[in-house]
């Protein structure tokens, strides 16, 4: 068999069989040519980009082309590359389709398909319905979804005498008016683009450019917040030439995104630590107030766009050329799906994988201690112990700003949030929190918005809380400091173009802030004045009195003593365990002997109290006694009474 006499059979059909897009009517349209062909390209609306985005929908890029020759009634229609380069990597998502690994949801719009824009024949162009072309590698160019002229009406109808060229075939099928990009680093190339000069006065050929994600981390430096421009070129290769005025364009402003800020309980300050007792039981003990603040209104971003009060997580309509939506989501074409098997709506083009993502990661976290956040966002007058901003679930009735905790910054949406429901209450309010697991001394919390106002700067506040039993015997909980690190959401390395990379992804810019500390209960005791010299001793008495009728809680631990004067040990003496209720004894002929000078005692447990007793051999010429002094900085407290230890 003679395969390339085949081919190009097979060839030929195709080129007869797939059909291009009608022009799109900008003005009156007049009977004589419109002069050369020539092309503009122009981003009608930059976004502001966050400079924590590797995912980060850059600006659509508009070619509007005029003029050119009128081409011959069934001639093949010319084709031409079309490229887009960044300075930086593209991230649009891979797809995979046509056999081309790096097909991607970038996608090229010929004449606003599906706009509703004003068209000169009807049911073309703007009112044409989105139709791929399904071999991205080649697109319209030989042995693929090639396209021919054919002249018609106003109304559509084949005539040979009209004055549009438009595609109309066998069963008057609409040729392929979407194609995909193929990413390349920094570039994302359409090829095989179909270039039907519009010719007619009054008549334009649109090409839109969507779906381009940018890595912009690390861009975003240098010169005040949102002057840091992303710049795209646009450049044409192939056999077609299409002259392009201004091909440089703003595709974005940079700006970093987030601010977080660590305030006390109430939000009504920044955070000042004041230790917890290792000693005393907390049940879901107010730690802080994470804020979580956009730095521009748009920040925020719902996975897609949703009229006011209704939660945007179900994919929708969003396939209308050139508006602008909001959301983590671009040009949504569920036409065009992933050629790999993804789990539920994932692999969609344009459909991102959830709403914007912000995430807590408590680090350090002391051994014993368990921690509960906030499941949605707190009112923030209210603030950690307030009301809650309303339930966790808003129905579409809400038109607030809402976030809600999730199972990980990597579960994908499906139609709803994999959200973590309140297993518990905190505050006088009765907040909805849940525990969030601690691993090797970390836990991580992750809540995306699902409601948001584009047009405001909002700020989301989630409490924290934390909960443990006391057991000092057992050094338990371990004194320590626990921080939290605040970021956007997935954080992740994957900074180029990836078929399964999670949408949206960001970098991880924090660092870690002080949240809470646990502190070893202590009571300091001065003794003035100890003697082993000169015929004298000592006797030194510490009684744990954590055992009382106010209800504080027992403890038991160990005395350091600290010699400093005369012959004084090189190294502290410990007294042993001394369990509450007892009283520990010892003389300094036994503990330092030949001493004489002060001894301070650092005791591990609250409410320990001194006596000193001097005297000669026997006590028979001279004796006296005293009370150890209590120093200020141990943590003695009574439960249910006030501080009697001074």
């Amino acid at each position: 068999m003679n395969f390339r006499r085949l081919f190009t059979a097979i060839a030929l059909l195709a080129l007869f069989v797939g059909l291009a897009s009608a022009q799109v009517q900008i003005g009156t349209i007049g009977t004589t040519g419109a002069g050369a062909l020539a092309c503009s390209a122009s981003v009608a609306a930059p976004p502001l980009l966050r400079s924590e985005g590797i995912t980060e929908l850059i600006g659509d890029i508009v070619l509007t082309c005029t003029g050119g020759a009128v081409p011959v009634n069934g001639s093949v229609i010319p084709t031409a590359n079309i490229t887009v380069s960044l300075g930086t990597n593209v991230t649009s998502r891979l797809l995979g389709n046509g056999g081309a690994t790096n097909a991607s949801e970038a996608l090229l719009l010929v004449d606003e398909p599906g706009s509703g824009l004003q068209t000169p024949v009807t049911g073309f162009g703007p009112a044409a319905p989105q139709v791929p072309c399904a071999t991205p590698t080649v697109g319209a160019g030989a042995g693929g979804c090639a396209q021919t002229a054919v002249q018609v009406d106003a109304t559509g109808t084949p005539s040979g005498t009209g004055a549009f060229f438009v595609p109309v075939g066998a069963g008057n099928l609409t040729a392929a008016n979407v194609f995909q990009g193929l990413v390349n680093a920094n570039q994302v190339t359409f090829n095989g683009v179909p270039i039907l000069a519009p010719s007619t006065v009054g008549i334009a050929r649109i090409f839109r450019i969507t779906n381009v994600r940018a890595n912009v981390s690390g861009l975003g430096g240098g010169g005040l917040p949102g002057t840091t421009q992303l710049l795209a070129s646009v450049s044409i290769s192939g056999n077609t030439a299409l002259p392009v005025n201004a091909p440089v364009q703003i595709a974005g402003f940079i700006q970093m995104g987030l601010t977080t800020a660590v305030r006390n309980a109430g939000n009504s300050s920044s955070l000042s630590i004041t230790p917890f007792q290792q000693c005393s039981t907390q049940t879901r003990a107010a730690v802080a107030t994470l804020a979580f603040s956009e730095n521009f209104a748009t920040a925020f971003k719902t996975r897609v766009a949703a009229p006011p009060g209704v939660n945007g997580v179900t994919p929708g309509n969003q396939n209308i050329p050139g508006t602008i939506y909001n959301s983590e989501s671009g040009f949504i074409a569920p036409y065009i799906v992933s050629s790999t098997s993804i789990s539920g709506t994932q692999g969609v083009a344009g459909l991102a994988d959830a709403g914007t993502r912000l995430k807590a990661v408590f680090n350090n976290l002391p051994s014993g201690v368990r921690i509960f956040v906030s499941t949605t966002n707190v009112n923030p007058t209210g603030g950690a112990n307030g009301a809650p901003l309303f339930p966790p679930n808003p129905n579409g009735t809400s038109t607030a700003s809402f976030a809600q905790l999730v199972v990980s910054e990597t579960t994908p949406d499906a139609n709803v949030v994999p959200s973590v429901p309140a297993t518990t209450t905190a505050g006088t309010n009765a907040q909805p929190v849940a525990e969030i697991p601690v691993v090797n001394n970390s836990a991580t919390a992750v809540w995306e918005v699902v409601n948001t106002n584009p047009a405001l700067a909002e700020t989301l506040n989630f409490g924290v809380y934390i909960t443990y039993t006391a057991n000092t015997g057992s050094n338990s909980p371990t004194p320590g400091t626990g921080t939290v690190n605040m970021s956007f959401a997935p954080t992740s390395t994957v900074t180029t173009a990836s078929s399964s990379a999670f949408i949206p992804r960001f970098v991880d810019t924090s660092s870690g802030t002080n949240l809470f500390s646990i502190a070893i209960c202590q009571t300091v005791l001065l003794y003035p004045f100890v003697t082993n010299q000169a015929g004298f001793d000592t006797g030194l008495a510490i009684a744990n009195t954590t055992t009382d009728p106010f209800g504080t809680s027992p403890q038991a631990g160990s005395c350091a003593m600290y010699f400093f004067g005369a012959s004084a040990p090189a190294t502290s003496v410990s007294t042993g365990n001394i369990a509450t209720g007892t009283v520990f004894t010892t003389l300094a002929s036994t503990s330092a002997a030949g001493f004489q000078g002060y001894m301070i005692a650092v005791c591990n447990f609250q409410l320990a109290h001194g006596f000193a007793f001097i005297s000669d051999l026997g006590a028979r010429n001279l004796a006296m006694g005293y009370l150890a002094l209590v120093l200020p900085n141990g943590t003695a407290a009574r439960t249910g009474t006030e501080t009697l230890d001074n």
